[in-house]
């Protein structure tokens, strides 16, 4: 029995502009470990990711749109970053309402890069402590957090990390609070 049988993760990005390995990678292993894993996007076209935001990377699929999603029918949500994704992603009323119900209902919610935009647009990180892409400090004190600089930051439900890079850690950080 892998440790996440019986878990639900869902994943939301928008179509365009999410970093490759920061959907990819939690999407793959967080399925290797046994939970089965819902990708949500704006529509129900591919994805077309991108490597540091400017070259092509691969396509994901998609199982549903986010207007077609409940935060009740998930254990756990995943916001990857990518500029282009995380900026249009905050501006999406659906993706916003999503993060707020995972937070007030105590589910965990794990954003990596910049990915943070949507929790700030939630107004969910008042008193909370939390890490993301660099550039994303001032943005995150304002806020109301306090931004640190590490691989991984775990503040009650939030999981935040700041590049792909950390993904070893921000994963086994997500499986950690779906299994405690």
């Amino acid at each position: 029995m892998a440790t996440l049988d019986g878990k639900n993760v869902l994943v939301i990005a928008t179509n365009y502009g999410v970093e490759q390995d920061e959907i990819v990678v939690p999407t793959e292993q967080l399925r290797e470990r046994g939970a089965t894993v819902t990708v949500a996007a704006t529509t129900s076209d591919a994805i077309q990711t991108l490597v540091g935001d400017k070259d092509p990377g691969k396509t994901v699929d998609v199982d549903t749109t986010i207007d077609g999603v409940s935060a009740a029918d998930f254990d756990a949500l995943v916001v990857p970053g990518g500029t282009i994704n995380a900026d249009t992603l905050r501006q999406q009323s659906d993706a916003v309402a999503l993060v707020s119900a995972f937070v007030e209902a105590g589910k965990p919610v794990a954003a990596i890069c910049h990915g943070p935009w949507t929790l700030i647009e939630a107004g969910v990180l008042t008193g909370k402590t939390i890490t993301s892409f660099a550039s994303l400090q001032t943005d995150v004190r304002n806020a109301g957090a306090q931004w640190v600089d590490q691989e991984v930051q775990v503040d009650g439900n939030l999981i935040t990390s700041r590049t792909p890079d950390d993904l070893p850690a921000f994963v086994d950080a997500i499986e950690q609070a779906l299994t405690a």
